[in-house]
């Protein structure tokens, strides 16, 4: 979708240290991207610096944007672009900040603002995990296609957005979230803070016994890979109990929506220690009072970046059926089964993809 379209939107990576501005035509960087510091703490300052980083990407292009669309983290009235809240980057917006139509004032055009998760997700759903996956079954001949998508970004936090048949879905209150589900291991504390990096450090400081260490999750990465000095047994747990309590969290998710899910965001570079408890967690039983056993999942969970499991998530079941008094037959797959993939085109790069199709597509609608 929209990658022959000639029409630009600026866009705009908002981190609680730095504003990266960038444009977009027909799924394409059109610009170098342009980088000022967000000054979040000074609401003045930070919205004299969007400013002056969407004006400066205007005046490189050789043509007027017809939107302006990015995301913005933490809490907010993303239809009316008010954000507000609790924002740990962003305190000075707290209050709440009417950032769209401020910014609609200052350039005459239309402004989108949504939560980076949702973008996430649509991006990939467009242009990234949702079509690739369904070209790969294709190319196996299998009759399998997907319409559905959960999106994960792992980072800071634990972002997260969903799209059903192409549609990105943000709820009745700008509020689709999952980092505030139930902690599989401490039912009293929020999920986010066993799925994040804050939680990782944590994790290896109580497995190593070394409280004061002053590791970020790439040298505890490094770590388990054996490459740094450090307690490799502590890194590998570190890991392995964020695979857990994500795939638990996953789990509610998924029996809800029914789709094949894409993480992405930094910590995913150390997917190798993380999926497998996260897999065991989602292809995991629960009991029944009467002491009966079924799937956490009414699904198989499959590894799509795993060669032999991907070719076993494209066969599937499918077998001839007989229909009942006459001399035709049907193809019936009693397999249900879902896959989860790490993103290719990386988060930041599929939230502006969303960004982009977003505007583009409320602008045709609009028409």
């Amino acid at each position: 979708m929209y990658r022959t379209d000639k029409r630009t939107v600026v866009t705009l990576d908002a981190g609680g240290t730095n504003f990266v501005f960038g444009a977009i035509r027909g799924n394409q960087d059109v610009i170098k991207p342009i980088s000022f510091p967000s000054h979040s703490q000074d609401l003045d300052l930070c919205l004299q610096t969007l400013e002056k980083g969407f004006r400066e990407v205007i005046n490189t292009l050789d043509e007027k944007p017809v939107a302006i669309s990015f995301a913005f983290p933490g809490p907010a009235d993303y239809p009316n672009g008010i954000i507000g809240g609790y924002l740990p980057n962003f305190p000075s917006f707290r209050d709440g900040v009417a950032l769209g139509p401020f910014l609609e004032d200052k350039f005459g055009i239309p402004v989108y603002i949504n939560n980076d998760g949702d973008l996430f997700a649509y991006g990939e759903a467009l242009a990234g995990a949702l079509p690739e996956v369904n070209e790969k079954l294709e190319r196996l001949n299998s009759a399998k296609r997907y319409k559905n998508l959960l999106g994960y970004t792992w980072g800071t936090g634990f972002g997260f957005g969903f799209t059903v048949d192409g549609k990105m879905h943000i709820g009745d209150n700008s509020c689709v979230e999952t980092f505030c589900l139930r902690n599989k291991k401490y039912p009293n504390v929020i999920c986010e803070d066993g799925v994040a990096i804050h939680a990782i450090k944590r994790e290896y400081a109580r497995h190593s016994g070394d409280t004061n260490h002053s590791f970020e999750p790439k040298d505890i990465f490094d770590i388990a890979e054996g490459t740094r000095e450090g307690n490799r047994e502590a890194a590998i747990q570190a890991f392995a109990e964020y695979g857990e309590i994500a795939g638990d969290a996953m789990a509610t998710a998924a029996t809800m929506i029914d789709g094949l899910i894409v993480i992405g965001g930094g910590i995913t570079a150390a997917h190798k220690y993380i999926m497998p408890s996260l897999l065991r967690e989602m292809r995991g039983e629960l009991q029944r009072m009467n002491g009966e056993t079924l799937s956490r999942l009414q699904f198989k969970v499959y590894d799509l970046d795993n060669f032999n499991e991907f070719v076993e998530f494209a066969k599937g079941g499918s077998r001839e059926l007989q229909v009942h008094g006459t001399d035709k037959s049907v193809i019936y797959d009693p397999v249900k089964r879902i896959g989860i993939t790490i993103s290719k085109l990386g988060a930041s790069r599929a939230i502006s993809l969303g960004a982009y199709a977003f505007a583009l597509q409320q602008i045709d609608t609009q028409k």
